[in-house]
């Protein structure tokens, strides 16, 4: 490895374990997202030249992680947190700013790297075009502007296009009640107190979580993903009291100089700040049984092929991407498809062919050949048999957070279980789910032409995505699957919708077994709909539908969550912490499904709720 590369890595590992008070804390590197698990922190390595403002924004990534170490409650955070939608974003933003501004008044050098991390990260989500409120999310604008109060600067160019369309509402609101929000931000008790107060102010009462619900707060996930300002993503170990003296919160200097990481030469294509805040999901197994959920219009919605989404030359040129994605990880890959491919063949049934003329000598008949030298040899030849009549349903999550690096490995994962299953003789569907548009699109233009009328319902047009049908061969589908490779299609995601529409095609199918698993790395979240709507709104109708799939419906539904907890909503269902993990946990699921005792345990498994 390039000393360069060890530089960056040593200096980054003791920076943050100095800012963090932890000198137990692990820090890796490696390709994919940031996440804080923990004591466990991961960065991602850079490989090629890197810009300046990119290596401030990786900077800032680490010393954000650092401090929530050191100045989060996470318990205490889960306790206090609204359970859902915007509510929970506001909390969550807030929350992220209390501890950058921590950070921001003991150091200059930290400040300037968490501004840098927070310009690329409202560069990534395209927030530096906005221009109206309505298209802007208001937890990030509510965040934003009690960080600007919390660290007396503004916030950077990027951000100032949430922050700006919402300011005056915002102000008038909460009226003079930041004043007192810089004097507790060693205090995080009294912080999410003040906090609390706020968003009533804001109007945004409702959802609010169980107070001493420690047992949900224990055994929450914790995967804090790089600028997802998500209060329940990492569970840390506080230090007993916060530090008395801000100025003496972090004692000693950093024993690496800082200024080594500019000779790093890197790429920092994936570091992948962006993903936008997911919302913890109650823990509830609580469905509702019915749904008031309605799109405000369907006309602009579109079910389309992959290849009707772009040109057969750009196609080409993104399957190629796909390619060589697998080719830098072709081992891995071949042990995974062989591993799946001899597991599913191990279940099936073996039949044989008895007094044929070649084949496999038939030892049953050698006692009456002894008897009868004169009668010929009998031979046997084992017959193909296929699976139980089986279509298995991949559902991918096409929303601009699993942009880089999650959804590569979908990607891989997809080409490889169409490619595994069909040589298994199982069919298999792959699917992907996002929007038209980022914020609303023609929906919302028709609900603003026509008066903004009171609960319009979702207001986004949908757009389903048919990467392979099931009775189309890999052959001809397998370079749709390079679609996924474009960043420009990753907007919003309205799962509930998405889950009904994929469970509608594989219910008319004819094989007698059908098996639906989806990948998200988090719940729905639409901004335009969310803000003209109850806070929950989409979250409600994704119960809805899993509710109605899972207890009135022969379809086996399975989750992979990213990064996200998705335990709490599915009955089978499993999360990683990491997409490099996905492709192990795809094979787990579906080995096990394929197991018929597994299967009929899960089946005797008592349906309700």
């Amino acid at each position: 490895m390039d000393d360069s590369t060890e530089v960056f890595k040593q200096a980054i590992t003791s920076t943050m374990r100095a800012i963090s008070g932890d000198e137990e804390l692990s820090v890796s590197f490696g390709r994919g997202k940031a996440y804080l698990q923990g004591n466990k922190a991961r960065i991602p390595l850079p490989e090629t030249a890197i810009s300046e403002e990119a290596l401030a924004s990786l900077r800032g990534t680490a010393d954000r992680f650092a401090l929530r170490s050191r100045f989060h409650d996470e318990t205490l955070h889960i306790q206090n947190r609204p359970a859902s939608g915007i509510a929970q974003d506001v909390f969550d933003w807030v929350e992220e700013s209390r501890v950058a501004a921590i950070g921001s008044h003991l150091m200059r050098g930290v400040q300037d790297n968490l501004s840098a991390q927070l310009e690329q990260y409202c560069k990534d989500q395209g927030y530096a075009e906005i221009e109206i409120a309505e298209d802007a999310p208001l937890g990030a604008a509510v965040g934003l502007l009690v960080r600007e109060k919390l660290i007396g600067e503004p916030v950077p160019a990027s951000a100032q296009a949430i922050l700006d369309p919402w300011r005056e509402h915002i102000e008038s609101c909460i009226g003079d009640s930041l004043d007192d929000f810089s004097e507790l931000i060693l205090d995080q008790a009294a912080f999410v107190d003040k906090t609390r107060a706020l968003i009533k102010d804001l109007g945004l009462t409702d959802d609010w979580g169980e107070d001493g619900n420690s047992e949900d707060a224990d055994n929450a996930e914790s995967d804090t993903e790089e600028m997802e300002p998500e209060g329940g993503d990492d569970t840390v170990d506080q230090e007993s009291g916060q530090d008395g003296d801000l100025t003496d919160a972090i004692e000693g200097e950093v024993p690496v100089d800082m200024d080594a990481m500019d000779m790093v030469e890197a790429d920092g294509s994936d570091d992948e700040s962006g993903a936008p805040p997911d919302m913890l999901p109650d823990k509830s197994w609580l469905r509702p049984k019915t749904t008031d959920y309605k799109p405000y219009t369907t006309a602009f919605d579109e079910v389309v092929s992959a290849d009707e989404l772009c040109d057969a030359e750009e196609l080409d040129r993104l399957r190629g991407v796909l390619d060589k994605h697998l080719q830098n990880s072709q081992i891995i890959i071949s042990k995974l498809a062989n591993r799946l491919q001899r597991k599913l063949m191990a279940q099936q049934n073996r039949t044989w062919e008895f007094d044929l003329e070649e084949g496999t000598l038939d030892t049953s008949r050698l006692p009456g050949i002894i008897m009868d030298p004169f009668s010929s040899l009998a031979f046997k030849q084992e017959k193909d048999t296929k699976f139980r009549d089986t279509v298995v349903s991949l559902l991918i999550d096409s929303s601009g957070s699993m942009r880089g690096r999650s959804i590569s490995i979908a990607a891989m994962c997809a080409d490889i279980l169409g490619r595994t299953l069909e040589r298994c003789t199982v069919k298999v569907e792959i699917l992907g789910f996002t929007t038209r548009a980022w914020r609303g699109g023609q929906a919302r233009e028709t609900w603003l032409q026509q008066g903004k009328p009171q609960q319009p319902g979702r207001l986004n047009d949908l757009r389903h995505i048919i990467y392979k049908a099931a009775d189309t061969p890999w052959r001809r589908a397998r370079r749709n699957l390079g679609l996924m490779m474009r960043e420009e299609l990753l907007k919003e995601n309205i799962d509930g919708e998405a889950l009904l529409w994929a469970h509608n095609r594989i219910v008319g199918r004819p094989e007698d077994r059908r098996i639906m698993m989806v990948i998200s790395d988090g719940l729905p979240v639409d901004n335009s709909t969310l803000l003209v709507n109850a806070s929950n709104y989409l979250e409600q109708h994704l119960k809805y539908a899993i509710d109605q799939i899972e207890n009135f419906s022969d379809v086996e539904l399975v989750a992979i969550g990213i990064g996200h907890d998705v335990t709490h909503h599915y009955r089978r269902a499993v999360t990683i912490t990491d997409a490099e993990q996905l492709g192990d946990a795809i094979t787990d699921q579906l080995v096990d499904l394929f197991d018929e005792k597994a299967n009929l345990k899960s089946a005797q498994k008592p349906v309700g709720r």
